[in-house]
């Protein structure tokens, strides 16, 4: 059998790791009600829950953050079927070890006994790999489970979801981490030296991954330590964990959507707090501030003009300055924003305008405002009757500048917040002289 996978049969509690071995592999659940944070899973009411009861299990993925218990997870449910257990790392197999686990799998199932295939991090197998799951588990020689930290709606084929159950699996929040240590203070017999301000930020940092904050907790009982440790204290034995945050991944997109509709919904601390979340992770300044730009004109407009200015000073600023100093004009931007007042009428005129536009084809403006730059075209009526709205009373002519096959069309829709309250006054007192114009 090829060392890149492994078969194993169904764990036991009694298959306990050696007393040497790491804190969070002696920590490892020995059934599925001992997996922390995923009740809504595991519990009678959950999904996997209800399979075991029943029996019987069906293909599925498990999505979630690291250390969140997939592994665990995939390893109990062949404990708790009876199933032989084979486990795959995408990161290091390929398709001949995908071929020996389903030729072996075929042979097993020929003996009676079924095969739960977990395939880790499944979204590295490229496309046409992923393809290759597909004959194996419509004849249920394996019944596959694949973790993935990252959406599978963009990862994995649609075929391949489509015949299995998504599962996702929460982050880990504060009492499920306070579970965690708990156990490890009581399978070590000691308690960590920390005071309660410091286990609070200990559990903070572990960003809802169980196995990161094993792995410090296991720092923390091996070193010696005379008196219990305050924050200050904590950080300066425990390096800062960064903010698991894939610029490419769907961390990026959930955070960068998440500042979008918070300026959208007025709140500047929510704003401010998702733009710190991007930039202290390490993404890049500008573009923050490119979808802060964007987000004067589709969300604010003509409601405040001046936050596009804003915007583009702030970029002036960030390249005047660089980084960190240049990144408060980015905030700037952010929070003018985020407390002006909002209207997204110049976004739905464009697409209002750009769907009539390429319905009406190629329609000729009315004659009279052609440009006649030569006599056949004056001779053919271009620019005849055109009124100069400058020498007009208000400055203002009323004329009709609609093609002659098409009805005027109304695409902006100012709203009454903010300046474009008195651009909607304006053309509410422009459309009424076209009406005394007509009549």
């Amino acid at each position: 059998m090829s060392d890149l996978f492994e078969a194993l049969p169904p764990a036991t509690s009694n298959s306990r790791p050696a007393a040497d071995a790491p804190l969070a592999d002696r920590l490892r659940p020995a059934n599925l009600g001992e997996i922390i944070g995923q009740d809504h899973l595991t519990g009678p009411e959950g999904a996997i829950g209800r399979m075991v009861a029943a029996g019987k299990l069906s293909s599925m993925i498990l999505w979630g953050p690291p250390g969140t218990g997939k592994t665990s997870m995939a390893r109990l449910l062949g404990e708790a079927t009876g199933m032989r257990f084979v486990a795959i790392s995408a990161v290091f197999s390929g398709v001949a070890d995908l071929k020996k686990a389903f030729a072996e799998a075929e042979k097993m199932a020929g003996a009676g006994q079924r095969t739960l295939l977990f395939v880790d991090e499944i979204h590295r197998f490229n496309r046409a790999q992923q393809d290759g799951f597909l004959p194996f588990v419509e004849r249920g020689t394996v019944v596959l489970v694949g973790a993935t930290t990252e959406n599978p709606s963009f990862e994995l084929n649609a075929a391949l979801l489509s015949r299995s159950q998504v599962l996702i699996l929460r982050r880990l929040d504060e009492a499920a981490l306070g579970e965690l240590i708990a156990r490890a203070e009581a399978l070590t017999g000691r308690s960590l030296p920390l005071t309660d301000d410091a286990r609070a930020a200990l559990i903070a940092s572990a960003d809802g991954d169980g196995r990161f904050l094993l792995n410090q907790v296991e720092t923390l009982l091996t070193v010696r330590i005379d008196a219990p440790l305050d924050p200050a204290g904590l950080a300066a034995l425990l390096h800062r964990r960064m903010p698991v945050y894939d610029k490419d991944r769907e961390g990026h997109y959930n955070l960068i959507s998440a500042l979008h509709k918070a300026m959208r919904g007025s709140d500047p601390q929510a704003s401010l707090y998702y733009l710190a979340r991007m930039l202290v992770a390490g993404e890049e300044p500008l573009y923050v501030l490119r979808r802060i730009t964007r987000f004067a004109s589709e969300d604010i407009g003509m409601a405040d003009p001046q936050a596009l200015v804003q915007c583009l000073a702030a970029k002036d600023a960030y390249a005047f300055l660089g980084s960190p100093e240049g990144e408060l004009a980015i905030v700037q931007a952010c929070l003018y924003c985020a407390t002006a007042p909002k209207s997204n009428a110049i976004y739905a005129a464009q697409k209002a305008a750009w769907k009539s536009a390429r319905a009406t084809g190629s329609l000729m403006p009315p004659p009279n405002i052609l440009n006649a730059p030569t006599k056949l075209m004056k001779d053919i009526g271009y620019g005849k009757g055109y009124a100069y709205d400058h020498d007009e009373a208000e400055g203002f002519s009323g004329a009709d500048y609609w093609p002659e096959e098409m009805d005027a069309q109304q695409f902006y829709r100012p709203v009454e917040r903010g300046y474009e309250a008195r651009i909607a006054e304006r053309m509410r007192t422009w459309e009424k002289m076209r009406e005394d114009n007509r009549s």
